[in-house]
């Protein structure tokens, strides 16, 4: 499956997912994907109303079998509660009473922290049509209210499991801007490197006319440099760029690739340091 590592180990902690009363195998399905995504293991669900485990949750679930496999059943929310020192219950709508209301961000640190102090949590979540009933609502420490559209705030379940289970992953990065994955750091060219891609660019350019009328050579090789200064190359990035300039130098739609270079033709840049001893900058070759 696209974006799955498996030879990386796999998250499976956080707070409990309760589902209650869940109607369609396949919106289980999701949620136990979107729980496998962002590293959630516990899938508790209280009665459900067709048989569980079934292929269609499974095929829904994208290989998050580990999940399904996992997942207990219960016959009462109580019950699936008992074990838990602190749940929220996710809502869409105003509700009267008195407990806190939370935004999911605030939600997911909350959890976070109470994980860290080794407490365990649950988020749970209503029907499909009508969510959670006031009762069940009453067994929760707090609620989680998502911002959304007020004219249509109404979440697919599994939409609703994959926020809440977003913010809990981003709530123990070290910075929650970061993310899992990086590209790799590079450091900046330096200017003697970038000065000699600006030369071997501006004589390609007035090689083939570019630069027209002449009077006007000075502001356009300026713009171009303001042009090329802004995204900070590295030195990798600005081989590449050579590397694409000595191709345009070598071929043309007369001496395509593969037809080799010209008999007698010489490169028109500039040297700048390595360039010449660099594979990206060789012409290609058959």
């Amino acid at each position: 499956m696209a974006g799955t590592d498996k030879q990386r180990t796999m998250m499976n902690e956080g707070p409990a997912i309760i589902l209650v009363e869940p109607q369609l195998p396949e919106n289980i399905g999701m949620v136990a994907r979107a729980m496998a995504n962002f590293g959630l293991g516990e899938l508790r669900l209280v009665n459900p109303r067709e048989a569980f485990p079934s292929d269609k949750a499974r095929s829904a679930a994208s290989k998050a079998d580990h999940i399904i496999d996992g997942a207990v059943l219960y016959d009462d929310l109580p019950s699936a509660l008992a074990d838990l020192s602190f749940v929220y219950a996710t809502t869409a709508r105003e509700r009267d009473g008195f407990k806190q209301v939370r935004g999911p961000v605030e939600a997911g640190r909350i959890l976070r922290h109470k994980f860290k102090s080794g407490e365990k949590t649950g988020i749970m979540f209503g029907r499909e049509r009508v969510g959670l009933k006031n009762d069940e609502v009453s067994l929760a420490d707090e609620l989680v209210t998502f911002p959304v559209n007020p004219a249509f705030a109404s979440l697919n379940i599994a939409q609703a499991v994959l926020l809440m289970s977003y913010e809990w992953m981003k709530s123990g990065l070290e910075h929650e801007t970061d993310t899992v994955f990086r590209g790799p750091e590079l450091e900046p060219a330096n200017k003697e490197y970038l000065h000699g891609f600006f030369n071997h660019l501006e004589e390609a350019l007035d090689t083939r006319g570019y630069f027209r009328p002449e009077a006007r050579k000075e502001v356009m090789v300026n713009n171009l440099r303001a042009v090329l200064t802004r995204p900070g190359f590295a030195e990798p990035e600005v081989r590449l760029l050579r590397g694409v300039l000595t191709s345009l130098d070598y071929f043309s739609p007369k001496n395509p690739r593969g037809a080799g270079a010209p008999e007698g033709r010489a490169r028109v840049h500039t040297s700048a340091p390595d360039a010449e001893n660099t594979a990206d900058n060789e012409p290609p070759q058959d």
